[in-house]
């Protein structure tokens, strides 16, 4: 079994430990818990492991945030990954600071880049763990709030989750989104 997670985020040295970047985040924590390292490839960089059996494969789309379907859609037919085993991980401003909340499908959420990625699959039937940043800006500043670098007293409270992330993530390849939903989402 082959299962593709997706980390959103933008590229560059300048979108780095940005709130927008905690898709990367969570994956960059999966590939140092399983000490795999990411590499350059098409469409973004790239890190496999096995574990139990099973392959995943991580990915950080190098087409910026709001051009993550094609990454996506590339990687899943290179890989011949299902649908059903395939993971996207965001940024969510509507979840409190630090929430995880896993889903097996659902809308974008006014969420370009999950926007992006159900156009490229013409589906919305794919699983996402949507991390919460909160939304602690001015009504019009969304964008400079989203792109702006994480707070020191953000970064004690997200710390820890993006760990969860990553053990969440593994859960979704080991037991499947349901089992998953069912053991993380109610935890605080």
């Amino acid at each position: 079994m082959k299962y593709l997670i997706a980390g959103l985020g933008n590229i560059g040295p300048e979108y780095a430990e940005t709130r927008h970047n905690i898709g990367f985040m969570v994956v960059d924590k999966l590939a140092s818990l399983r000490e795999v390292s990411f590499e350059p490839a098409r469409y973004g960089d790239v890190a496999k492991f096995r574990y139990k059996g099973r392959t995943f494969i991580l990915l950080k789309p190098s087409t910026f945030m709001n051009r993550s379907g094609r990454p996506v859609l590339y990687w899943m037919n290179k890989e011949k990954i299902e649908l059903e085993n395939l993971l996207v991980i965001t940024d969510d401003v509507a979840l409190p600071l630090g929430t995880l909340r896993l889903r097996s499908k659902g809308g974008p959420g006014g969420h370009n880049g999950l926007s992006d990625i159900i156009e490229a699959l013409g589906t919305q039937q794919f699983a996402r763990l949507r991390f919460g940043i909160g939304s602690d800006f001015p009504m019009g500043y969304q964008s400079q709030y989203v792109l702006g670098k994480w707070e020191p007293e953000e970064l004690e409270v997200i710390r820890p989750k993006i760990e969860l992330g990553a053990e969440i993530a593994l859960s979704f390849g080991m037991q499947g989104v349901d089992r998953t939903m069912n053991l993380y989402n109610k935890r605080k």
